[in-house]
């Protein structure tokens, strides 16, 4: 199996994302793909993320990462076939495999819902230090399963700032404050926002009385340590399930 193979099978052409697209995502770092869920398939998702939240409880979101202020899970290959999505859409595999030139693999696929009164976070690049704009690592996608508005906490970016070659920390006195270019990420639940992790991003806060919940199923280059080892974490019954070209992209 190879990238062309595999994104072939999984229905990514030369013509799954549109030149204007492309070059949107190039020029602002983030691209907005609406109507990527369908209305069942968001409500489907967030009933499965509100039972895994309850059944997991203090123990949600070890396998990678928890945070104050929001809840977490982590792993969610081998949770549910739900949420296979995530790593198999044609629209967002087009973009991945634009950003990252063919090579990449899924580094991970959790659950964030920033809760009331909380989630708001310092810009940060997913990447440690700034890279030249033809060396790309990483790229990620929001899945949106609330519509995400600015009161209740949608993601803010930078455009542009993928192709800085900096970090916030190299330039802002401060990456929690305000950026004077900054903009929010809204839209629709059932559209994922695919943005190059490079870009300067950060949760705001939730000023609503709901968490506001997204899946992150974020990629690297093969050659990168994944954030959850898919290998280590995936179980028989994932790894039965699952076809070659899928398998391919989690590097199992």
């Amino acid at each position: 199996m190879d990238m062309r193979t595999a994104l072939s099978a999984l229905g990514v052409t030369a013509t799954t994302l549109s030149e204007a697209e492309k070059q949107y995502l190039d020029e602002h770092g983030y691209l907005p793909l609406p109507g990527v869920m369908t209305p069942a398939q968001v409500r489907s998702m967030r009933e499965r993320v509100e039972q895994l939240l309850a059944e997991e409880g203090d123990e949600a979101g070890v396998e990678f990462h928890q945070e104050q202020g929001a809840l977490r899970l982590s792993n969610l290959v081998d949770k549910d076939p739900l949420f296979e999505i995530c790593f198999t859409h044609p629209r967002v595999l087009a973009a991945m495999n634009h950003v990252l030139a063919g090579d990449f693999k899924l580094s991970s696929l959790n659950g964030r819902a920033s809760l009331p009164g909380a989630g708001m976070q310092a810009f940060h690049a997913d990447w440690g230090a700034g890279v030249d704009p033809s060396d790309f690592q990483v790229c990620n996608s929001i899945w949106l399963l609330v519509d995400f508005r600015p009161e209740n906490g949608a993601t803010r970016v930078v455009p542009g700032t993928h192709r800085s070659g900096k970090v916030p920390d190299d330039v802002m006195e401060n990456p929690w404050a305000k950026h004077p270019d900054e903009i929010l990420l809204t839209g629709e639940a059932g559209t994922v926002v695919v943005f190059n992790s490079h870009l300067w991003h950060a949760g705001t806060s939730n000023h609503t009385d709901r968490p506001r919940y997204a899946l992150h199923s974020y990629f690297t280059r093969r050659r990168n340590e994944q954030q959850v080892n898919q290998k280590a974490h995936l179980g028989g019954a994932t790894l039965s399930r699952l076809s070659p070209p899928a398998r391919f992209i989690l590097d199992v």
